[in-house]
């Protein structure tokens, strides 16, 4: 072979073999890209799978509010004459207790308050139509409450739906239809599957009795984080009267009642006329009174059932108002239980309006405060920011003189004259805006009218809650 014949061969086989080097090489480089995009898919799936799993279980395990009584739920006393059963009917989520059957001795008395809102559930068009009616003679009564499903602006499907509900626990329970009331709380918007309810009739039925009230305050809970009780106890003539309640709401919180469920029951003798004149006083300083987010709900509704079955007199004179003032207690620790359970709440907030030239004024500017979204995360940031509540005292429509005007933290005074106050400190007044509760006194410097609100910090824990709601 000719030495330049050799040598081109070699040169050609060194080519080939960079040349096949070069392909192993792309291929190997190949295959480990695939092998990486799996990796990452598999390890993107994972982590993804994990964070669902980690969200669905914070979603199920609800945090309990931190304003939440320290001793939970309290012992509520058995009302006479009054039965209560639960159960999970599947509203919108499975194996969670979701309805309430409430049954009422004949004779029981019942007034109610209802939202204003213009866009009114059918529950609760249904409830002010039957408070309308005359009652039969000896009956009794039923109160059903379902949670998950408003049952609200669903048109003809929602009368249908009352009716049906309804209807069903008259017949279970021997009741004039006219006789049983209903309450829907949940989304808005979407029909409200009332044969899960009817299919849990029997059993609500079967399960009634008198010791159970702690778990109808479980089943009409919807966003809340722990059950609301209360109760209160005075001397009748002839034997004690009792009263207790429950009551759900967390938010769309507002006055002219919120999304709130409110029952209170009693075994006083007193008939329903005078029972709702008491009831409806006794709102506009309680429920009323308090705000979480200015959203005045479709569904509100407060029912007040008095079975008459206490050994003492019919209610009059001293004790009448000796009644009265207790309800009050009872209607005021329930509704200030729903205001610190406000949605992503971590400070309870009270607001003292005192000075004003009329009560309309007072009411005015206490509800502009507690509803301002400026004033609710400055106290959530723990911020002093009292310039903050010059301003919604300034738009609230109430009549108002900067030179007149005086406003304290707690006894803290920060402004006054038209000017903030020589004794302000920043410090002191920072220190007191880390309390959980919160009191911000406003003197109008105008008459005598006043007007107590309540309400709550603004988070970023509502909108957590909110964002997601229908999920």
């Amino acid at each position: 072979m000719a030495k330049t014949d050799w040598k081109s061969k070699t040169k050609t086989l060194k080519k080939k073999l960079k040349m096949l080097k070069a392909e192993v090489e792309l291929r190997v480089h190949d295959a480990a890209l695939t092998v990486a995009a799996t990796t990452t898919s598999a390890t993107t799936a994972i982590t993804d799978a994990a964070a669902s799993a980690v969200a669905s279980v914070k979603k199920s395990a609800k945090l309990v509010s931190p304003l939440a009584p320290k001793g939970g739920f309290p012992t509520l006393p058995a009302i006479a004459g009054v039965e209560f059963s639960a159960a999970a009917a599947g509203i919108k989520y499975k194996n969670r207790t979701d309805v309430t059957l409430i049954r009422l001795a004949p004779g029981t008395s019942i007034a109610g308050v209802f939202t204003k809102s213009t866009t009114r559930a059918a529950c609760v068009l249904d409830c002010q139509s039957k408070l309308a009616t005359k009652v039969p003679a000896g009956s009794g009564a039923a109160i059903i409450v379902n949670s998950g499903n408003s049952n609200a602006f669903t048109g003809a499907l929602g009368q249908k739906s009352v009716s049906a509900v309804t209807g069903g626990v008259a017949k279970a329970l021997g009741l004039p239809a006219s006789r049983v009331f209903s309450s829907s709380t949940g989304v808005i918007g979407e029909p409200l599957p009332h044969d899960r309810i009817l299919a849990a009739i029997p059993a609500l039925t079967t399960d009634l009795r008198s010791d159970a009230i702690a778990m109808a305050a479980n089943a009409i809970m919807t966003t809340d984080t722990f059950p609301k009780g209360a109760s209160a106890t005075i001397q009748g003539d002839g034997g004690p009267i009792h009263i207790a309640g429950i009551a759900k709401g967390s938010g769309m919180i507002a006055p002219d009642m919120a999304t709130m469920l409110v029952y209170i029951f009693t075994d006083a003798k007193i008939s329903p006329t005078i029972l709702q004149r008491m009831l409806t006083r006794t709102t506009d300083t309680t429920f009323n009174a308090i705000t979480v987010d200015s959203d005045t709900s479709t569904s509100d509704a407060l029912l007040l059932c008095a079975t008459g079955q206490s050994t003492a007199a019919p209610l009059k004179g001293a004790t009448a108002k000796a009644f009265e003032a207790a309800l009050h207690t009872v209607m005021l620790d329930l509704a200030k239980q729903v205001t610190r359970d406000g949605e992503g709440a971590t400070k309870l907030v009270e607001i003292q309006i005192t000075g004003a030239a009329t009560d309309h004024d007072a009411h005015l500017a206490g509800m502009a405060i507690a509803n301002s979204p400026l004033v609710k995360t400055a106290i959530a940031g723990q911020d002093a920011n009292w310039g903050r509540v010059v301003m919604a005292i300034g738009k609230s429509g109430a009549q108002a003189d900067r030179d007149k005007l005086s406003i304290r933290f707690g006894d803290l005074l920060v402004a006054e004259k038209g000017w903030r106050s020589p004794k302000y400190s920043e410090d002191d007044t920072s220190a007191y805006m880390k309390n959980d509760e919160i009191i911000i006194r406003v003197d109008m410097g105008l008459g005598k009218a006043k007007k107590t609100v309540w309400t709550c910090d603004l988070t970023h824990g509502y909108i957590d809650i909110n964002a997601d709601y229908r999920s």
